[in-house]
């Protein structure tokens, strides 16, 4: 039995499908639905329960000896999130006390970090482990501490010889974009957003650059398709020797001009693009540029590739966002 916290959200729901296709048969996601159609994600899906949040904890210890992972993608997204005391509920004590409960167990625990931890990108994107690095790290907004709090405080845990999960890993996931994702309103990728503008002819628009280093729109992300960190989560379940917390990238920044091209040219369409001066209260801390530095994973043993962004693109586009029925 695996449990899936935020197995409704947008990277829960896909890795709920791969599992599904990997031949896992007892599937339980815990998570809220409320009134928007994330019920969606999940539709197509064989699931072996739904619990709520608040069932997490009662669940997991009457099922222990059944469990094998708790793959924790459940947590307050949105950058913009202002209740900083809502983040450190979902976020950081939820998941400490995962690690906690699943040290005592012989149950793995596979958890959602983030790019965000990386703050503006100074220290740079490398998934060092060590206290002096993670450390170092300055987030710029609550999301992002939220989960550099807790890859630091584990860090120290392992660090100073304490007590682990048999496995553990924290993925800190760099711009993902795929099906699944629409029902994040604002927080979607800019791919979902600039889908419909080129399906209807029109103009996209992308931030102007005011950074003498960037050309308009060349502003870059390390933008990966949802299915290659669905696949990097199935091989760490198979490789149960592996812990450690590691980044979730493609390891080549792209910029957000080719990201629109992309989209057009997988409609077939010609780019329209244009370029709106980036809003003046987001200007002084815009990140201009990052990208993952995937050699700590790929040292532990992971070998498979990553999809190109006009490889995935085309994929998503053409086989989801244009499509009757958009949903994994």
């Amino acid at each position: 039995m695996i449990v899936i916290t935020g197995g409704a959200g947008f990277i829960g729901s896909n890795l709920v499908a791969g599992l599904e296709a990997a031949g896992y048969p007892e599937l339980v996601v815990c998570d809220r639905f409320g009134d928007d159609e994330r019920w969606r994600n999940l539709a197509k899906r064989e699931l072996a329960d739904i619990i709520t949040p608040e069932e997490l904890m009662p669940f997991l210890d009457g099922h222990r000896n059944r469990l094998d992972a708790v793959i924790h993608m459940g947590a307050i997204s949105a950058t913009t999130e202002r209740d900083v005391d809502a983040i450190i509920r979902n976020n950081v004590r939820l998941t400490l006390d995962l690690f906690h409960w699943t040290k005592h167990t012989d149950v793995r625990l596979i958890y959602a970090s983030s790019a965000a931890t990386y703050g503006d990108g100074s220290q740079g994107f490398a998934d060092d482990n060590s206290q002096q690095a993670l450390n170092a790290l300055r987030p710029l907004n609550a999301y992002g501490w939220s989960k550099a709090m807790v890859d630091r405080r584990i860090a120290r845990i392992v660090g100073e010889g304490g007590k682990a999960p048999r496995q553990w890993a924290g993925l800190k996931f760099f711009n993902v974009y795929g099906p699944n994702e629409y029902h994040k309103g604002d927080m979607r990728s800019v791919v979902a957003k600039i889908y419909p503008v080129a399906a209807a002819g029109e103009k996209a628009r992308l931030f102007e650059s005011h950074h003498p280093d960037f050309e308009h729109g060349g502003q870059s992300r390390d933008f990966v398709y949802v299915a290659d960190c669905v696949r990097v989560i199935l091989w760490l379940l198979a490789h149960p020797e592996v812990s450690g917390v590691f980044n979730l990238g493609t390891g080549q920044a792209r910029s957000f001009k080719d990201l629109a091209t992309a989209v057009y040219q997988a409609l077939g369409a010609e780019p329209q693009l244009e370029y709106v001066p980036t809003p003046v209260e987001i200007r002084d801390k815009y990140q201009y540029f990052t990208q993952a530095d995937m050699s700590r994973l790929r040292e532990a043993g992971y070998t498979e590739g990553f999809t190109s962004l006009e490889d995935g693109i085309r994929d998503y586009v053409q086989n989801y966002l244009h499509t009757d029925d958009p949903y994994v």
